[in-house]
């Protein structure tokens, strides 16, 4: 009865703390209004938030209300009840993210202009949320779910701020600041919540009781493969961007997957993966391409990272996990370290690398879209691929100290 009044009255809490803060700074965007502009604000991009952004959020939203919500479900004894606090999360998430990005990125004349783009960046706050709590699922209570996203969305979003605005990193997709900030985050959280005792009857009453886990995989792999091109592209600003992240996407997916079964035979006693392997394929294929996908130019090397992508999650999860569990005494309940850190840091790398290749014969007019600062010449390609470099440590760093913090 405790517990469930603390819920109770920390989700009024927040609540009505969100509602008051919007209440004095949030309004919606000119951007995303038919009338007319107030001269002080820069309306010039008022047709690509309102025509071109929305179907991105919904794409990214549905991504993350669905597929997250799904692959937090996959707990025989917790399943339902992780779907449904996955739901809250999102829920509370989303506003305080809106309101603290709203600070940094669009706080103008002492208010917070909300429109698409900014739901967009409050969604994918609310992902890296949703990977970190699946590093400590069937270990937490709702109460403290919420108080882990209260602290990771702050962290999360100073993270961005540096990252994408103070260093100028190219970070679409988000393979850092999503996938790579969220897994080692959640990680850093378990490993200061260790209790071996404890830990292990939590992880004995936690093995798959029946076809509930297949379930739920089925549907958040067939939601990933639907909706996660769109997560990917979501930042791009030109149609021709975007359609080349897309496709990028999905040459990663299909190699990750059959990497899957590249492996299962070899691993695993079963002849065919089951469908949570392949969802976590399926993960790890997509979190590689977060800062590559707007970079590469062949298909064949979309291919190659999705497969390496592909081969690392079922290695990691056969042969780091228990590492993981018996010698750095984290409990990673999902995963998150295979399905999103290292392949999150495989996209750093590879973005790193292709930096280094970026150049106009290479990438045509799309050098623009990628690299702003290296086409007007602020910035030589070289150090671009350094900045690229160096945001990996920082996001670990950040990661780190978030997590210890929060744990």
């Amino acid at each position: 009865a405790a517990s469930r009044l603390r819920l109770s009255g920390l989700c009024f809490l927040l609540q009505v703390l969100n509602i008051l803060l919007f209440a004095v700074f949030a309004r919606y965007s000119p951007e995303s209004s038919p009338g007319r502009c107030p001269p002080q604000l820069d309306c010039s991009r008022r047709n690509q938030d309102s025509g071109f952004q929305q179907p991105r959020f919904r794409d990214v939203h549905t991504q993350v209300l669905l597929s997250f919500g799904l692959l937090l479900a996959f707990l025989g004894r917790y399943g339902p009840g992780s779907a449904a606090v996955s739901i809250l999360i999102v829920a509370f998430a989303i506003q305080w993210a809106l309101l603290l990005q709203g600070f940094f990125n669009f706080f103008l004349n002492g208010k917070i202009y909300v429109g698409a783009q900014s739901m967009v960046s409050a969604d994918f706050c609310t992902a890296a949320v949703l990977i970190s709590t699946g590093a400590v699922l069937g270990r937490v209570n709702p109460v403290q779910m919420l108080l882990l996203a209260l602290l990771e969305v702050t962290v999360c979003t100073l993270s961005e701020y540096i990252l994408l605005s103070l260093m100028g990193v190219s970070d679409g997709g988000r393979s850092l600041t999503v996938h790579t900030f969220g897994a080692y985050f959640g990680l850093v959280v378990s490993r200061v919540l260790y209790q071996p005792h404890k830990d292990e009857r939590k992880r004995e009453e936690q093995q798959d009781m029946g076809h509930q886990t297949d379930v739920f995989a089925v549907l958040g792999t067939i939601y990933l493969w639907i909706f996660w091109p769109g997560f990917i592209s979501a930042t791009a600003a030109h149609e021709n961007a975007e359609n080349w992240a897309v496709l990028n996407t999905y040459f990663s997916l299909v190699a990750s997957t059959v990497a899957t079964f590249v492996l299962s035979s070899v691993l695993y006693e079963e002849s065919t993966p089951r469908m949570v392997q392949i969802q976590d394929a399926a993960l790890a294929g997509t979190a590689v391409m977060g800062m590559a996908g707007e970079m590469l130019v062949t298909p064949f090397g979309a291919l190659i990272a999705g497969f390496l992508a592909g081969l690392i999650s079922p290695l990691g999860s056969r042969f780091f996990t228990p590492v993981l569990r018996s010698r750095l005494k984290i409990q990673d309940t999902c995963g998150v370290h295979n399905t999103h850190g290292l392949p999150g840091i495989l996209g750093a790398l590879l973005g790193t690398l292709l930096t280094l290749l970026a150049t106009a014969d290479t990438f045509g007019d799309r050098l623009e879209l990628v690299f702003p600062l290296v086409t007007q010449g602020s910035r030589a390609v070289t150090d671009q691929a350094l900045i690229q470099l160096s945001a990996l440590p920082l996001t670990l760093l950040l990661a780190a100290l978030g997590g210890g913090v929060t744990g």
